[in-house]
C-alpha cells in the first residue's frame, strides 16, 4: 500500500491508464478489461486491474489537477513499480479548426504551474511524452485508421479565469488545447525514468462555448478508449 492507494503488491499492473473521473475509470475497466477487480477504493478514487487481449492493465483515476495526479502518478511508478501510465482524457480546444470528439496525442505539456520547480527543482515551464508510447499510440492509431493529431497542450493551474484572453504561454508554445494534468505526469516520468502519455478528447470548443454533457464526458469517449487499449499491446512488447 502507499498513502493514497490502499491496493497489495502485485495488484497494479506496469501499464496503467488514467482518466481524471473515477466513474470513467469504472466504466472503461467494465466495458473493456477481462476478469477486472476493484483494487483500490481509497478517498472513492477507484483502480481496477485486469487483462486486456492478455496483457495485464490497471485503470485508475487521477483527479483533477496537476497536484492530484502528481499524488497518484509519483505513487504507482515509485510504490507499485508501474512502468507506463496513459493519462485518457479530455480537453478544451483553443482552436476552431479543433472539432468536438476530435483526439490529440500530446507531444508537448506546458504550464504555468510550480509542480515541477517544487518538487524536482525543475525550472523549465514544458515538458516532452516519455518513453516509446506517444509513438505506439501514433501507430495504433494509423493502423486502426483513427485520426489523430499531435502538438503542444496546455496544462493549466485553473478553469476558471477573470481575463478571458489567451493566456501568455499559450501563444508561446501555440498550444492546440487546454487540461489540467499532462505536465505533472510527463515532469514525475522524466524525474524517475519512468514512460507517459496522454491521449484526450476535445470536449469544449473555447472560442465558440461547445461542449459536450458531463454523462458523455463518463461514456461516449469510445474511440479514444479503444485506441488506448490497443496501444497497451505494443507498449507491454517495450516495457
Amino acid at each position: 500500500m502507499s498513502i493514497h492507494i490502499s491496493a497489495r503488491p502485485g495488484e497494479i499492473a506496469p501499464i496503467v491508464l488514467m482518466p481524471g473521473d473515477p466513474l470513467r475509470a469504472k466504466h472503461v475497466a467494465g466495458k473493456m478489461l477481462s476478469d477486472g477487480r476493484l483494487v483500490s477504493n481509497t478517498r472513492g478514487i477507484n483502480f481496477f486491474t485486469g487483462r486486456y487481449k492478455d496483457v495485464p492493465v490497471t485503470i485508475g483515476a487521477s483527479g483533477m489537477g496537476c497536484p492530484s495526479i502528481g499524488i497518484y502518478s509519483y505513487e504507482l511508478y515509485s510504490e507499485y513499480n508501474v512502468e507506463c501510465i496513459m493519462r485518457i482524457g479530455t480537453c478544451g480546444s483553443y482552436m476552431h479548426s479543433i472539432k468536438l470528439y476530435d483526439l490529440i496525442n500530446v507531444d508537448v505539456a506546458c504550464s504555468e504551474s510550480t509542480y515541477a520547480r517544487c518538487a524536482f527543482d525543475f525550472t523549465k515551464n514544458h515538458f516532452k511524452h516519455q518513453g516509446k508510447a506517444y509513438d505506439i499510440i501514433n501507430n495504433t492509431a494509423k493502423a486502426m485508421n483513427i485520426p489523430l493529431r499531435t502538438g503542444c497542450i496546455h496544462s493549466g493551474d485553473v478553469f476558471y479565469r477573470a481575463d478571458k484572453s489567451l493566456p501568455e504561454i499559450v501563444l508561446e508554445h501555440n498550444c492546440l488545447a487546454a487540461e489540467m494534468e499532462a505536465f505533472a505526469l510527463f515532469a514525475n516520468a522524466q524525474y524517475l525514468g519512468k514512460t507517459a502519455a496522454t491521449i484526450l478528447t476535445v470536449s469544449d470548443i473555447i472560442p465558440t462555448h461547445e461542449r459536450i454533457s458531463a454523462d458523455e464526458r463518463e461514456k461516449s469517449l469510445d474511440k479514444m478508449i479503444e485506441l488506448a487499449m490497443e496501444s497497451t499491446v505494443g507498449i507491454n512488447n517495450v516495457i
